[in-house]
């Protein structure tokens, strides 16, 4: 069963301690869901598959794909397209 937690403002010394338990409680189950979420980011097959066959009739079957990772930021292919397609800058000639 869950703890409740007290009621907000209380400066009681025992109603802090418990909503310090509580809080601390919610924090180490949400770590651990985040631990294994990033844990099970496996690659399926079939796009492992694509990328190789689209690297290798790009490179002339020259090169062989020899890792895939997940790559989740602000600096992805995806993001530097929009923010070109976006800008306000005048193409030169």
């Amino acid at each position: 069963m869950a703890e409740q937690t007290p009621p907000a403002g209380s400066t009681d010394p025992a109603d802090l301690a418990r909503a310090v338990a509580a809080l601390t409680a919610r924090v180490e189950a949400l770590e651990t869901q985040i631990a294994a979420l990033r844990g099970n980011q496996e690659i399926p097959e079939d796009v492992i598959i694509a990328i190789s066959a689209a690297v290798s009739a790009y490179l002339g079957n020259r090169a062989r794909v020899k890792a895939v990772r997940f790559q989740r930021d602000s600096s992805t292919w995806a993001a530097q397209g929009r923010q070109r397609v976006q800008s306000h800058e005048i193409a030169r000639s």
